[in-house]
């Protein structure tokens, strides 16, 4: 019976059956959660805009030379230097003076399929009809078809989004808490620092590095130093350190922080400008996780006080510093992580060639409408173009590949192959040693030589990558949690 567990185990999960899965999340929620996250697209004209509807894409076709689409299937992809791909249709509602006109669903692009997900023609087949359409029925799937290259999808291994880390540089003295805060495909790595001579400092995208923390959490909501030091628990440690920051601050009002923060994000600008750049600083490139409106402010600051409170507390040895190493604080982006990612960015040059069209239009005296504003290449290049070179969004390279077709094991191996971001170049011993996590996880042996060991791994033979519930928000788990009787602190 042992000897029969791992073959039946391997044929219910194929090798690609994790990317297959996350690819059709993608296409079941992933492409709907990007067009509602956008909502609507605003070109440059006064009073008109495109409402966003519903989006669906239809089975993997080829539009031949005389303009005649038909279905094509992978094997014929192949053959014929074809992209393996589905036309993306999308509902749009012009409106015109906040008066909604006509629907139309239009053609905005081209999606590349991943071959044996749902809209592929050969989901769901067995062995005889497989081979009937010159399919290898040992063959897992799990890869794209581009210009008639079988290209697979690399997992990529990151540190968790959303969530505290804290690290210490023993030989400095330096105590880092940071969190990649990740909100709709926007990362922001924002990190509070305490200096070995007790200064708290914070940095984020945009703005001045190592801006002192207190002026910032004036702006967030605490109006004077008794609220600010209210905030925090009691520890002696603790309350010993803010009281050092809240003497060596500079601003001691909500207007003077602000002023403050203008002064250095803004220099030499006018005093409007410098205020109206603060909060935008504040709002948007700050914990932009956590919201980025105004009401989220006092959200952001409880959540920076959690932050600094861990930092005082292992920079003064009560606390031990995480591990970065450890599994529990990585993720893995699996195929459809990474194609709604593209997506996005590709949809975000649709939007902007959506507004040069309409300007254009304009100024031509011709009428507007979707079909005319929307030039489907502008979303379908891109995607095709990131899938063909491997670059990837945000400057990652060696994403895409080409698939191994050496033998059927190096096929398989390439299918589960997991890479880190770090650079080559670095020793990076830390990150390249054997961690205890890894068991049962990512497989101990089957790494390459080189500048690369340990930096290239593979999926252990029966680990499996947990996919997010179709579920997009965190009702349930708010739920679950005021069941328990926990209240939210006003």
């Amino acid at each position: 019976m042992k000897e029969e567990l791992l073959p039946i185990y391997v044929r219910a999960n194929p090798p690609s059956h994790q990317h297959i899965e996350s690819f059709n999340r993608f296409c079941d929620y992933g492409l709907r959660e990007v067009i509602r996250s956008i909502g609507s697209i605003e070109p440059g004209i006064e009073g008109y805009s495109f409402k966003l509807g519903n989006i669906r894409i239809e089975q993997p076709m080829v539009q031949e030379a005389d303009g005649s689409r038909r279905l094509v299937t992978p094997m014929e992809a192949r053959m014929r230097n074809l992209t393996y791909a589905s036309p993306i249709y999308l509902e749009i509602t012009p409106t015109i003076s906040g008066i909604e006109r006509e629907q139309e669903e239009v053609f905005i692009g081209e999606l590349p399929i991943m071959v044996k997900s749902k809209p592929c023609h050969l989901h769901g087949l067995g062995k005889n009809e497989l081979i009937d359409m010159g399919e290898d029925p040992l063959d897992p799937g799990g890869y794209f078809i581009v210009n008639g290259t079988e290209k697979v999808l690399i997992s990529l291994e990151d540190l968790v989004p959303n969530r505290i880390i804290v690290g210490k540089d023993s030989a400095k003295g330096i105590v880092t808490a940071k969190v990649f805060s990740t909100r709709f495909g926007f990362r922001a790595r924002c990190s509070v620092e305490r200096t070995k001579d007790g200064r708290l400092q914070l940095t984020f995208p945009a703005a001045p590095p190592s801006m002192p923390v207190i002026p910032f959490l004036r702006v967030l909501g605490f109006k004077n130093d008794k609220e600010l030091l209210e905030a925090f628990s009691d520890n002696p440690s603790i309350r010993s350190d803010i009281l050092y920051n809240i003497e060596l601050d500079q601003a001691k009002s909500y207007d003077e922080a602000l002023d403050l923060i203008g002064r250095k994000a803004a220099p030499g600008q006018a005093k409007e400008f410098r205020l109206k750049r603060a909060e935008i600083l504040v709002d948007t490139y700050l914990l932009p996780h956590l919201g980025t409106e105004p009401d989220a402010r006092m959200l952001k600051a409880y959540y920076l006080i959690g932050m600094l409170e861990r930092t005082i507390l292992v920079a003064n040895g009560k606390a031990s510093s995480d591990d970065r190493d450890h599994y529990m604080n990585k993720r893995v982006k699996l195929a459809g992580e990474l194609m709604q990612d593209l997506f996005r960015y590709a949809f975000q040059f649709l939007i902007k060639d959506v507004t040069y069209q309409v300007e254009r239009s304009v100024a031509r005296g011709r009428r507007i409408t979707a079909k005319t504003a929307i030039r489907p290449d502008a979303l379908t290049d891109r995607i095709k173009y990131a899938l063909a070179t491997g670059n990837w969004i945000a400057g990652q390279t060696g994403v895409s590949q080409m698939l191994d077709r050496t033998n059927f094991f190096a096929s398989n191996s390439h299918l589960r192959r997991l890479i880190s971001p770090l650079s080559r170049r670095h020793p990076h011993f830390k990150a390249r040693d054997l961690h205890g996590t890894h068991w049962g996880k990512v497989c101990i042996a089957e790494t390459p030589e080189g500048p690369s060991c340990s930096l290239v791994k593979n999926y252990a033979l029966m680990s499996e990558v947990s996919l997010p519930t179709a579920a997009t928000d965190d009702s349930a788990v708010i739920r679950l949690i005021r069941a328990q009787g926990v209240k939210e602190k006003e």
